[in-house]
């Protein structure tokens, strides 16, 4: 209940601004000699819905619980640590639990950008420090090893997409693939699914797990196994066109072959490779105007 004692605490300092810089010599603080002081509004209630979501949120219970929220970051963002430091406030006051932030990044400049503690409030006393954990690929590990794969499939597949701009990732996505044969399908699936989603934005790592995933799991029935056989058939089937062509010596001009193998129709590369064993000239296969 707020009481007559409750509101002199803190309206004294609404009738008094300059109240402050006394505090703060007694408190052993930097002297405060402001220009100009405004009493602003004291309601803080959002009147517009203002969106703030956080990628993941998770709540462990036991000996000691915590919530865990998970946010996905790409590049640095300079608004970033303020609807951080929102959510962990939010969190805080909804749940009365301990929150947790953990930040992952696929590269080391934004991962190092994100680790930095974030002070919030004067240069000479921060109200709250902002601490995020972060994982990406300056702490990740290399699971090179099948069998460590096997023993963690999530933890490796979050090694491959953390470590994804480097090279030497294909070891940990071999690794990955050769341990996904030996667990069942409910769990590899998700777990392909998820790997393959993380590798997008790194063209070369994405093609060379699809590779692995055509070959090593062809048995997997997921919808990414699916779509990487389709893919796979679909490039195998235009390759034919093109070899058809350059085996009965027709001269194949690079937008003949570009506008080839950019096609992902299974049907009409068929019916592309039916006209390439008797055209006369390789742009005739596209007679019909099918693109």
């Amino acid at each position: 209940m707020v009481n007559s004692s409750h509101e002199a605490m803190h309206r004294i300092f609404q009738e008094y601004p300059g109240l402050f810089a006394g505090v703060s010599e007694v408190l052993g603080l930097p002297s405060i000699q402001p220009a100009s002081v405004t009493v602003l509004p004291t309601d803080l209630t959002e009147i517009q819905p203002v969106e703030r979501r956080v990628d993941t949120l998770l709540r462990f219970d036991g000996t000691e619980s915590l919530l865990l929220a998970v946010e996905a970051q790409s590049a640095k963002d300079p608004n970033k640590p303020a609807s951080w430091a929102y959510y962990l406030a939010f969190l805080y006051t909804k749940y009365k639990t301990p929150p947790l932030l953990l930040v992952v990044c696929q590269d080391g400049a934004t991962a190092e950008w994100a680790a930095r503690p974030v002070p919030i409030g004067p240069g000479w006393w921060a109200s709250l420090t902002l601490r995020p954990l972060v994982a990406g690929p300056h702490n990740m590990p290399f699971i090179t090893d099948p069998q460590e794969a096997r023993a963690d499939p999530a933890l490796a597949s979050l090694a491959a997409i953390t470590h994804a701009k480097d090279p030497a990732v294909d070891g940990i996505l071999k690794a990955l693939s050769t341990a996904l044969q030996d667990v069942p399908e409910a769990v590899a699936a998700p777990i392909i699914e998820l790997t393959t989603q993380g590798l997008d934005s790194t063209r070369r790592a994405a093609e060379f797990w699809r590779n692995l995933m055509a070959v090593d799991l062809s048995f997997y029935k997921s919808s990414i196994s699916e779509e990487i056989r389709a893919e796979g058939r679909a490039e195998g089937r235009a390759e034919d066109v093109l070899l058809v062509l350059e085996a009965r010596g027709l001269d194949v001009p690079d937008e003949v072959r570009e506008r080839v193998t950019g096609c992902d129709d299974p049907d009409l590369l068929r019916r592309w490779l039916t006209r390439a064993v008797t055209v006369a000239s390789a742009e005739e296969i596209f007679a019909d105007g099918n693109a």
